[in-house]
């Protein structure tokens, strides 16, 4: 639940305002959780030499796909693994065709005075599956009296008219993660994924090795 101090209580944050500090929070605890894994002893981190035969293709190791093949459920859990990544905290899922519209909720605290508590709602949808203006206003009015502040994750994109509504004036301001956005949010926690360094040729080097 959202926790406020007198001082908090008197703090007052127009929705532009809540969204930058929002999403500053997000990238700061990923950052301290990359800088804590950074102090790791290196050969806790020595990784295994990948055979010729064990090597796949650049589709198979697609993040996007890989999220499309979950399941509904597996979708919603993994999408909670990646909020407590990010830094949020007492993040669960609320399971069950009863649940109004919220997948889950957690909270993110912006300092010692202030948290908010955020609902999220899951859409693994297939890449021209678009979320519509009306599922972003059907999850807006689910959060009423539950929350102020909603994340929309989805594997595809969202419409124009979403975009729209999620940022209408006036309304509780929706967070919305697409696809691209959502591997950004895996690769910056390293969650689910490994980093790989590619080299590719400079042809302008070797040109003077040829005559």
């Amino acid at each position: 639940m959202d926790t406020l101090t007198e001082k908090g209580r008197t703090t007052h944050l127009s929705e532009s305002q809540a969204s930058e500090i929002f999403k500053k929070w997000v990238a700061i605890h990923a950052k301290i959780r990359k800088q804590k894994q950074a102090k790791v002893p290196d050969h806790a981190e020595e990784e295994e030499e990948a055979s010729p035969n064990e090597l796949v293709s650049d589709e198979e190791l697609s993040l996007i796909r890989m999220l499309r093949s979950l399941s509904p459920v597996g979708f919603e859990k993994v999408s909670r693994e990646l909020l407590r990544e990010s830094g949020f905290e007492n993040v669960e899922i609320t399971g069950g065709s009863a649940d109004g519209g919220i997948d889950g909720y957690g909270t993110l605290e912006i300092n010692p005075f202030v948290s908010f508590k955020v609902l999220f709602q899951c859409k693994r949808y297939a890449e021209n599956n678009l979320v519509s203006r009306a599922q972003v206003g059907d999850f807006r009015n689910a959060m009423i009296g539950r929350a102020e502040k909603g994340i929309i994750i989805t594997t595809s994109s969202f419409s124009n008219a979403a975009i729209q509504e999620a940022n209408r004036e006036g309304a509780p301001q929706i967070e919305l993660v697409d696809g691209t956005k959502l591997v950004e949010m895996f690769e910056r926690v390293e969650l689910g994924v490994r980093k790989r360094t590619v080299f590719d040729v400079d042809p302008a080097y070797f040109e003077k090795f040829k005559a």
